[in-house]
């Protein structure tokens, strides 16, 4: 069973940061790219950025480039996204998802292509 655990969100304020992290379990992610999504309150969802696990090749976002940066360890079967300069317009339930296919369809779908599996959410805050 594929099992994805989302963590590390919480309020900050303004121009802080935060470090997400997504573990997953049941699954070999070697051949998998995994992506973060967001939905804010009455907004559909966006994508923010994907990793291919094979290679490391990134994507992102235009909202989030150049502040969020993804990342992951093949040994613990583990992404992240490290978060900076935090803006208010950031707040939003953060997803992680994975599936194999491409990263550019994923994120600029929002996830509607190419992602098979979806963890449950992390609520990230941006407010002074």
């Amino acid at each position: 069973q594929v099992r994805l655990v989302e963590s590390g969100g919480g309020l900050v304020q303004p121009g802080g940061s935060l470090r997400l992290s997504c573990a997953a379990s049941g699954i070999t992610l070697d051949y998998y790219v995994m992506g973060w999504f967001r939905q804010a309150p009455g907004k559909e969802r966006e994508g923010v950025s994907c990793i291919r696990n094979r290679d490391g090749s990134t994507y992102y976002g235009d909202s989030v480039k150049g502040r969020f940066t993804i990342s992951r360890d093949n040994t613990e079967n583990t992404m992240y996204l490290q978060m900076n300069s935090l803006k208010p317009e950031d707040t939003a339930v953060y997803y992680c998802a994975t599936g194999v296919g491409h990263c550019a369809l994923a994120v600029d779908s929002a996830g509607e292509y190419d992602m098979n599996y979806w963890g449950k959410g992390t609520l990230v805050t941006v407010s002074s």
